[in-house]
């Protein structure tokens, strides 16, 4: 039985563990782990270790995993990460998965400061990485605090700003909420193409010397070979773009590139370990040949799998517009509901202010009646008086021993008398006629309103019926328009243009000077660092990465050589 041994690999965000016999190559074990993950776009990534000296190095394929690090300890311990980027990851990287593992990487390469990113763009990246983890900006569920364990700022730019992590996570939600319908791989598709236009982006450094013994940096991307001094890996001081170059070698620790410009002499560098020229050779060979794919028509690997993202992707967009249609519809009809409960609310107000009306007005005419009866006993007691009054006047007519002074006196007392019973039984009467009616007037206007609002609410419609009337059918067909999505979305490929044109007009270059703005306020100028002050300088200048290489590439090899050389 043959001989295994335990094999560990850890992506961004996994790990998995395999046994693998002695005699398994490097690429055995590679094909297995992109298998395992689904990954068919397997030429950006390979498998990377470390030395115990913390040198890092990539496992070789041709050669036997076990005899490539005998001093490693069980579990061989490897990382799947990407050794590769694309020139533009929006055109390139087709599969969800590929996507994935390179957002992961890249945006630990930014949070652990491995690839310098400025505080503008910092606070943008991290609001596409809050939309990629929880969706779409909800203010109920994303209470003040949700994001007090989230990493999603590098350390030194938070020590350069007097802000609260309250503060910071207040910015990063404005941004956040704008985000609103972005699926977590638009999001993640959006984070790395913003990132992309980051200097250090993709690009692998070393330390070399020139033939001068001068200390400077060599700097490996998709694009070609960049020379920085050693203090500033932003800016390069010359490039060497693939299509220039026609062999690479090396021999010891000195490495021989040769420009296809036969008038130009060897580029010509020296490292300080072994080792790490064959990861430079490897990186230059790598990159080299996909940057000549990337001109050359797909293969047909490729052609099928943008074929079938395309179909996966129209599948995703019609579901989620049959998503959206039932969610519009939903709340639709939350929305009519509660319009519905609140005009019940308002006529059963309405009906309540009608009872209490009636009541009142019950009361009144029962207070009326009161009324009226007590103006008769008022009116029977005049009358009484009245014809005590008239016996009175019977008596003193009979009477008639007095003066005539006092007879004329008493006929006059008789009259008003008279005049004052009828006087007060005519007001008496009128008053109590006026109070009934009223009384009747008011009591019959009661009665009608609360007859018609007994006849509105029995007309009024159930929430039921038009929920059921508004609820989408299950049955009913989604049309969406296969030919004008396929043009949306059809690739326009042209390899040799430049980038630079389409980042300077970029929505994203506006959106980072709004922000740089909205914190210059906050900063705290002495805690700035040196790559924080030649990325000023570079806005100063209206310098970007691209501005940059179409810069130092223009001249022919022989000049940007000659330059190299005089460092």
């Amino acid at each position: 039985m043959p001989k295994t041994f335990n094999v560990c690999i850890s992506t961004m965000d996994a790990e998995l563990e395999f046994p693998l016999e002695q005699s398994a190559k490097g690429s055995e074990l590679f094909d297995l782990v992109v298998r395992t993950l689904g990954v068919r776009e397997t030429w950006y990534f390979g498998l990377q270790f470390e030395y115990p000296t913390g040198e890092l190095a990539w496992l070789q394929f041709d050669k036997k995993v076990y005899k490539q690090n005998k001093t490693l300890k069980e579990p061989f311990a490897l990382r799947l990460r990407a050794k590769f980027y694309p020139e533009d990851v929006a055109e390139e990287l087709v599969q969800e998965i590929t996507q994935h593992l390179f957002y992961l990487q890249v945006k630990d390469a930014i949070l652990t400061m491995k690839t310098f990113c400025p505080p503008e763009a910092s606070v943008l990246l991290a609001s596409y990485a809050v939309q990629a983890k929880f969706g779409d900006y909800d203010k109920d569920l994303h209470k003040p605090g949700f994001l007090q364990n989230e990493h999603l700022l590098p350390q030194t730019v938070i020590e350069q700003y007097q802000m609260t992590p309250a503060m910071w996570e207040e910015r990063i939600t404005s941004w956040y909420a704008e985000h609103h319908g972005l699926t977590r791989d638009e999001a993640e598709m959006e984070y790395l193409k913003l990132a992309q236009d980051l200097e250090m982006y993709g690009v692998s450094y070393f330390d070399i010397t020139n033939k001068k013994g001068t200390a400077i940096s060599l700097g490996i991307d998709c694009r070609g070979l960049n020379i920085y001094e050693k203090d500033n890996r932003l800016n390069p001081k010359t490039s060497f773009p693939w299509k220039e170059i026609k062999n690479i070698s090396f021999h010891s620790r000195t490495f021989v590139i040769k420009s296809i410009d036969k008038q130009a002499p060897d580029f010509i560098f020296k490292t300080g370990n072994p080792r790490t020229n064959k990861v430079i050779l490897e990186l230059c060979l790598g990159n080299h040949e996909l940057f000549k794919r990337r001109r050359k028509p797909d293969t047909m690997e490729i052609q099928q799998m943008k074929a079938l993202a395309k179909e996966e992707k129209m599948r995703r967009q019609i579901e989620r517009n049959k998503l959206l249609v039932e969610q519009q519809a939903r709340e639709e009809a939350i929305r009519q509901k509660e319009e519905l409960q609140a005009r019940l609310q308002e006529l059963q107000n309405e009906a309540d202010s009608c009872r209490e009306a009636l009541m009142r007005s019950e009361e009144t005419a029962e207070l009326l009646a009161e009324k009226a009866r007590v103006a008769e006993e008022e009116a029977t007691l005049l009358q009484r008086k009245a014809t005590d009054a008239e016996e009175e006047l019977r008596r003193l007519r009979l009477s008639a021993s007095k003066s005539e002074e006092e007879k004329s006196i008493l006929e006059r007392r008789a009259r008003e008398a008279d005049e004052l019973f009828r006087r007060v039984f005519q007001e008496s009467e009128a008053r109590g006629r006026e109070n009934l009616l009223n009384a009747k007037h008011t009591e019959k206007k009661a009665v009608q309103k609360l007859a018609e609002l007994s006849s509105s609410s029995n007309n009024l419609p159930s929430y039921n019926s038009i929920a059921q009337e508004k609820k989408p059918d299950a049955n009913r067909s989604y049309l969406y328009d296969y030919k004008t999505e396929a043009e949306n979305l059809r690739l326009v490929k042209d390899s040799e243009k430049e980038r630079y044109d389409q980042y300077v007009g970029h929505r994203r270059s506006q959106q980072l000077q709004m922000h740089l703005k909205d914190l210059e306020d906050m900063r705290i100028r002495d805690r700035q660092s040196s790559w924080d002050g030649i990325h000023e300088d570079n806005q100063k200048r209206g310098e970007t990465k691209y501005s940059t290489l179409q810069k130092i590439t223009t001249g022919s090899s022989k000049a940007r050589i000659e330059f190299f050389e005089e460092l």
